[in-house]
């Protein structure tokens, strides 16, 4: 997509970008009373979820609070590329691209090549400087008051007020080394949060070098940074790699730095607002639940906490946030920049590797789907190998793999490629490996089960897929017939309609604390009406079959693959059911995110005044 050929190519803070945002129809001023309590989130939500992602949202009346709200600023195509000042995604990452091909010069010709790349790197070099806007207040002491900020609480479940787009700068005590990374942060009084770090995150390194140390931990939290720095803060850089140096490449200009005043750190000098402190590192409190990207609530657990030792921001600051929750969201832009981005270099080590897709219902890191030149047997395994040793995509729990000539950025395609190439027999490879923190389907967290899937085509030192004979469709009756003699637990299915080698048959399960897929999987695969399908996908009650996003998303999240996938003779039962004991599923299953009706209610009526009606699902 091509968004502009005028594009400004940096932001000097925040301001600026909301000002283009308003200049480009991009932008909706709400000055109508709303509480930072759920009221924001669910129009947040409202937008994220309309067509083309809606537009930023600017909240100039917040109840409680003197300080406007931004959310879902990114929540675009178009609103990301302004972002990080670019024409395409695509062109950002041929840029990035450029940098890491770049070879030794061997004549004139190449030095002159080279010059202008140099001229950006050193452009791109964080810079101090004396003015700081973020300092114009400065409260130390009893004037910190964090119940001043609009804070906003997301979802009816949370366990409070949540900071969701900060930008946490901290320092290894080992090596000097700066590292900013997004780490929500849970308000729990006036000038104490949580610190969310997950422990494959460099802030969670380093914090451990503090508690080896017996020493407390310095930490900044700038809020509301330009979209440079926002941005940089969630890509998955290798340790050690400054997320300021990367924001600068991206502005094409040094991200300027300066000292916070309570502590040793350096903070980007036009941020709206920062928080300054320590983290105690013998020091943890509950925090949590939270309602999370994946679209249910992440688990109460112990974290450290962050103690402020100041609070600066601009005269008239905005407080910048994000809401998070089932796809469609703000961060599934946030995410498609960093897949743009990280191409490249995966690319770098793995050059046979095309291209990349992570879909939204995978949320991020449960799904990837990669198309790649193969060109020798194994290769597609080796390559699902590679996924899982590769860094923060070593979390990873499914990754598919397909033919370079089969484009990613047709979904459709995809599909009924792996439908119709994959032979459930011998083309699925289950092996086990580390899990990201948010993954609750495994029994065990951080660790479980992992997916690969080949659907490549038969290179000519490997064994060609058996040929499997297409049955006729049966009528309905005989499958709902079927079904009810299995168990009367089984009251619902649906056939998607995709003309395809391996046929798929959607059922609805009613679970009873008693009866799990597990134990139904025999009887379906042995069933002669159902032969004729090749995978039965197990879902809750609740499911409407013919939501394929919703499908796609609980099939994603719900499924451990080394317990909730069961085959024979080249065909399969997957069972994407909520989970609990009956399953061998020990472990708390979190709840769906939804608001709470009320809430829910009370904006919509309000949605004329708002000057929300867009938004507002249609029919």
């Amino acid at each position: 997509m091509i968004v502009s050929n005028h594009m400004k190519t940096a932001f000097q803070n925040l301001g600026e970008f909301i000002s283009e945002l308003e200049k480009a129809g991009e932008l909706l001023r709400i000055d109508g009373p709303v509480s930072s309590a759920l009221e924001i989130s669910h129009i947040t939500d409202l937008a994220s979820k309309a067509p083309g992602g809606g537009k930023a949202l600017l909240f100039e009346r917040v109840e409680k609070s003197p300080f406007p709200v931004l959310t879902n600023a990114f929540g675009s195509q178009r609103r990301i590329c302004m972002a990080l000042g670019t024409d395409s995604l695509d062109a950002l990452a041929r840029r990035i691209e450029r940098f890491l091909r770049l070879g030794p010069p061997k004549s004139f010709r190449d030095v002159a090549e080279l010059l202008p790349m140099g001229i950006d790197l050193l452009k791109s070099l964080p810079r101090r400087t004396a003015k700081a806007p973020c300092q114009e207040v400065v409260l130390r002491g009893d004037q910190i008051d964090l119940s001043r900020l609009p804070v906003l609480t997301c979802w009816p479940g949370d366990g409070g007020p949540f900071v969701t787009l900060p930008v946490v700068f901290t320092r290894s005590l080992e090596t000097g080394r700066r590292n900013a990374g997004m780490y929500r942060l849970q308000v729990f009084d006036r000038n104490t949060t949580g610190m969310h770090w997950h422990i494959h995150k460099d802030g969670s390194h380093y914090f451990q070098e503090y508690r080896k140390a017996a020493r407390r931990m310095p930490v900044a939290v700038a809020i509301g940074t330009d979209p440079a720095v926002t941005w940089a803060a969630t890509a998955p850089l290798p340790q050690g790699i400054d997320e300021m140096l990367l924001a600068g490449f991206i502005r094409k200009k040094p991200v300027p730095m300066t000292r916070c005043v309570s502590i040793d750190l350096e903070v980007p000098a036009e941020a709206e607002f920062v928080l300054e402190g320590y983290v105690d590192p013998d020091e943890l409190r509950l925090e949590g639940p939270f309602g999370d990207h994946t679209g249910y609530y992440s688990l109460v657990g112990e974290y450290p906490v962050f103690h402020l030792t100041a609070l600066t921001h601009r005269k008239n600051p905005v407080y910048a946030a994000t809401l998070v929750g089932r796809p469609p969201m703000e961060d599934c832009w946030l995410a498609k920049a960093t897949e743009r981005f990280f191409l490249p270099l995966l690319r770098s080590i793995h050059p046979e590797v095309h291209d990349f897709w992570m879909p939204w219902e995978g949320v991020f890191h449960n799904l990837v789907v990669m198309s790649l030149a193969k060109e020798y047997p194994g290769h597609a395994r080796r390559i699902m190998s590679a996924v899982w040793a590769q860094g923060q995509m070593s979390f990873t729990k499914a990754v598919v793999l397909l033919d370079d000539d089969i484009s990613l950025r047709r979904p459709a395609d995809v599909l009924r490629t792996i439908l119709d190439e994959v032979d459930l027999e011998s083309d699925l490879f289950i092996t086990e490996g580390i899990l990201d923190v948010l993954d609750h389907s495994a029994p065990d967290p951080l660790f479980g089960s992992k997916l690969g899937i080949d659907a490549t085509r038969r290179h000519p030192g490997e064994r060609p897929r058996p040929t499997r004979q297409t049955l006729p469709l049966p009528a309905n009756d005989t499958v709902g017939e079927a079904l009810r003699e299995i168990s009367r637990k089984l009251f619902a299915f649906h056939l998607p309609p995709l003309n395809t080698r391996n046929r798929v048959l959607l059922l609805n399960l009613e679970k009873d604390g008693k009866i799990s897929g597990r134990t139904l999987a025999p009887n379906l695969l042995e069933s002669t009406a159902l032969a004729p399908f090749s995978i039965l996908v197990l879902l809750d009650s609740s499911i409407a079959l013919n939501d394929y996003p919703l499908v796609l998303w609980k099939i994603a999240n719900n499924v451990d693959p080394g317990r909730d996938i069961v085959g024979k003779e080249g065909r399969i039962v997957v069972d994407a059911t909520s989970k609990g004991p009956e399953d061998g599923h020990t472990r708390p299953w979190p709840a769906d995110i939804q608001m709470d009706p009320e809430v829910a209610q009370r904006i919509e009526e309000r949605a004329r005044e708002l000057g929300i009606e867009e938004f507002l699902p249609q029919g």
